[in-house]
């Protein structure tokens, strides 16, 4: 229990926010509602130096798969099909794909031999009408890549949205990343991306937690600093 007497306790909240606002210029003691307002102020300005950039998938990726026919080695699964075979009491499902240049189909295992008990009605129902959502999560979901022993291509199947820049913003400022797909790209090749520098120029010019030139599929945060 706090004792001591209520004027000096609003004395002890004042110097508080004083210490976020800073002291006055004439140096006179203002009603704490004034610092109050001033603190909100402060906290609205830097919120508003925030940016946010987005990175979304354009289209699904290709897949560094071997073709068994041609020389090829890159497969795409089109618009997205499955394939459900029942065996008795049991279910196969593949995701159907298929060769860029020779166009030979190919089955990727989802599931096989799983009890019919063992799929969600729902679920089972999404692989029957090949549910472009399903397809996505799907093809994304690393442990079908590892299972079909493929890795996903990423060129050309996403954008970087970076919300507009203003005239009178002022550097340095923070950026938020935010990926909608776990889409593996090196954090220098986003920044200069979204800044229009070289990768070298985007080293420079940010201070980031998270190593530039490792590829990352989460949302990160960097500080862009001025060029001078």
């Amino acid at each position: 229990m706090d004792f001591r007497s209520p004027v000096r306790r609003q004395r002890r909240r004042l110097c508080s926010v004083a210490l976020v606002c800073g002291p006055s210029p004439d140096n006179r003691v203002r009603p704490l509602r004034t610092y109050v307002l001033q603190a909100r102020a402060f906290m609205s300005s830097q919120s508003q130096s925030a940016r946010s950039w987005v990175v979304r998938r354009t289209r699904l990726p290709l897949l560094s798969l071997r073709c068994v026919a041609c020389p090829s080695k890159s497969a795409t699964v089109g618009d997205g099909r499955f394939r459900v075979n029942a065996n008795g009491k049991l279910l196969d499902v593949w995701l159907l794909a298929r060769c860029v240049s020779c166009d030979r189909p190919r089955k990727l295992t989802v599931h096989e031999r799983m009890p019919v008990r063992s799929f969600d009605p729902a679920e089972l129902h999404s692989y029957q009408i090949d549910d472009p959502e399903l397809v996505a999560s799907t093809l994304l979901a690393p442990r079908l890549g590892r299972r079909n022993r493929f890795t996903l291509d990423w060129s050309h199947a996403w954008r970087l949205e970076t919300s507009p820049a203003h005239s009178e913003e002022i550097l340095p400022f923070r950026v938020d990343v935010v990926f909608d797909d776990p889409i593996p790209i090196r954090p220098d090749a986003l920044i200069a991306l979204g800044v229009g520098v070289s990768r070298s120029e985007a080293r420079r010019l940010v201070r980031c937690d998270l190593p530039l030139n490792r590829p990352t599929r989460s949302g990160f945060t960097f500080v862009l600093l001025d060029r001078d």
